[in-house]
C-alpha cells in the first residue's frame, strides 16, 4: 500500500452536559416518566485520568448530536434517545466495570472509547454480553481483532503510523526519536507502526513509566542521539509536559504525534513556544461550515460544554467523530427496527452513513473503510491548527 500527499487538498464532507442516568436494568428500550418510549445509547468514555480531556471532547460531539436529533424512529415508533454514561477513567483496570455498568443499565448500543487500551480491555465484557460497540477514535487494530461485537468508524494505526513516517521523510528527517508510555497499547503500537515504516535502523525507541512528570531526559536523549524528528503519540496530559520541556530545552526538531494530540490542551501548551508540531487526525475545521458553526454556537452557549472543551470553542476532530458515531448508532437502530442489542448487532455490519468526517462503512472485521488522514500543524502564534495536507492510501 502506498501513501500520497495532496498538498492544499480540499476537504470534503456532507448538527446537554456529561452526566448520565442509571435507570433500568432490562436490555433494550424502556419508558420515561412521561410515558414516552426511550432507547439508551451507552457512552463508554474517559471523563477522568490521562485521557479525560480527550474523552470529554469526544462526548461533546455525541451530546450535540443528541440535542440536534433527540428522537429516532424504530419499528414505526418514536423513541427518545437517552445517553447513558460510564467513566472508564482512562484505566484498563476500570474499563470492564464501566462497560458492565452500561450493559446493566439497559443500553442498546455503546459508543467509545477515546483510548485504545480501555477499548481493548472492555472487549470481552461487551463480547460476553453480545453488546454492539462502536469505537469512535480507538485506532489500535486489537480493538476489533477477535471481538465480533466491536466496530469502529476511525482509521487504524498501521495506516496512521505509515502516514506519519512518510510525512517525516517528506520534511527531510532521516533519524527519528520515538517515545511511548510503558504498557500503553495506543502509544506503543503506533510507535511500532511508525518504526516499521520509517526504518528500524533509523529510529531510537524509548518508553517512560507510569507516573512520569519530568521528560527532560527524553528530550536530551533525542538531541544527543542526533535525531531530527521527535515522535511521541502519548496522552494529552503527558504531551503538555513534553511540550514544556521541548520548549525549555530548545529541542531543535519537529515534533510529530497521532490523533490524541489534536486537542486544545496541545494548542494551549504550544502557544508562543515556536515549536513545530504536526499531527494526523480525522477532521479539519472548515470541512463542514454548517456543522462548525452549529456546534461552536452550542458550545459557546452551554457552560458545561465549553468547560469540557477546554474553555473555548476550538473544534477537535474527536468531537466531529463523536457526532458521526451517534448517527451511525441511530442508523443501526433504525435498520434493526428494534432496541434489542442482538438485533442491532445483527445489522451493524451493513450500516452505512455519510457524516461530517466522510463516508462510513465497515469491512469484514468491523473496521471502517477509511483511506485518508488529515495532517495539520500547530500555529503557535494564533493558537490554532493550520491545515497541511490530506494523506491518502492508494
Amino acid at each position: 500500500m502506498w501513501y500520497t500527499y495532496e498538498l492544499g487538498a480540499t476537504l470534503a464532507a456532507c448538527g446537554g452536559s456529561s452526566g448520565g442516568s442509571s435507570s433500568g436494568g432490562s436490555s433494550g428500550g424502556g419508558a420515561a416518566a412521561s410515558g414516552e418510549k426511550v432507547v439508551k445509547i451507552g457512552v463508554f468514555e474517559p471523563q477522568s485520568g490521562d485521557n479525560g480531556a480527550g474523552g470529554k471532547q469526544e462526548i461533546l460531539g455525541m451530546e450535540y448530536a443528541n440535542v440536534q436529533t433527540p428522537t429516532v424512529e424504530i419499528g414505526g415508533e418514536t423513541y427518545k434517545v437517552q445517553l447513558e454514561y460510564a467513566d472508564n477513567a482512562s484505566s484498563n483496570d476500570k474499563a470492564p466495570t464501566a462497560a458492565q455498568t452500561l450493559i446493566s443499565n439497559g443500553v442498546s448500543v455503546v459508543l467509545g472509547s477515546y483510548g485504545s487500551g480501555v477499548s481493548i480491555a472492555a472487549g470481552d465484557t461487551f463480547l460476553n454480553a453480545k453488546m454492539p460497540a462502536i469505537g469512535v477514535t480507538c485506532t489500535n487494530p486489537q480493538v476489533t481483532a477477535g471481538c465480533d461485537v466491536y466496530f469502529r468508524i476511525c482509521f487504524l494505526d498501521p495506516f496512521q503510523g505509515t502516514v506519519l513516517a512518510n510525512y517525516a521523510k517528506s520534511i527531510g528527517a532521516t533519524k527519528a526519536y520515538c517515545l511511548a508510555k510503558q504498557g500503553d497499547d495506543y502509544s506503543g503500537g503506533l510507535c511500532n507502526y511508525f518504526i516499521d515504516a520509517f526504518g528500524k535502523d533509523n529510529c531510537i525507541y524509548e518508553q517512560f513509566p507510569e507516573g512520569t512528570s519530568d521528560y527532560s531526559t527524553y528530550v536530551t536523549n533525542a538531541q544527543n542521539q542526533g535525531c531530527d524528528v521527535f515522535f511521541s503519540p502519548v496522552s494529552t496530559e503527558a504531551a503538555a509536559q513534553i511540550i514544556a520541556k521541548a520548549a525549555a530545552q530548545n529541542i531543535g526538531m519537529p515534533i510529530l504525534a497521532g490523533d490524541t494530540w489534536d486537542s486544545n490542551v496541545i494548542l494551549d501548551a504550544a502557544k508562543d513556544t515556536g515549536l513545530e508540531i504536526c499531527v494526523t487526525t480525522f477532521y479539519q475545521e472548515g470541512a463542514d461550515a454548517d456543522f462548525d458553526k452549529g456546534i461552536k454556537d452550542w458550545i459557546n452557549n452551554t457552560n458545561t460544554a465549553k468547560s469540557n472543551n477546554g474553555g473555548n470553542d476550538e473544534l477537535a476532530a474527536v468531537t466531529a467523530m463523536g457526532y458521526d458515531a451517534y448517527y451511525v448508532a441511530l442508523e443501526a437502530l433504525k435498520k434493526a427496527g428494534s432496541t434489542d442489542p442482538a438485533k442491532v448487532l445483527e445489522v451493524l455490519p451493513s450500516v452505512e452513513y455519510t457524516g461530517v468526517t466522510g463516508a462510513i462503512a465497515f469491512d469484514e472485521v468491523g473496521d471502517a473503510k477509511r483511506d485518508s488522514a488529515v495532517v495539520k500543524k500547530c500555529n503557535t502564534m494564533s493558537g490554532k491548527w493550520d491545515f497541511v495536507t490530506v494523506a491518502k492510501a492508494e
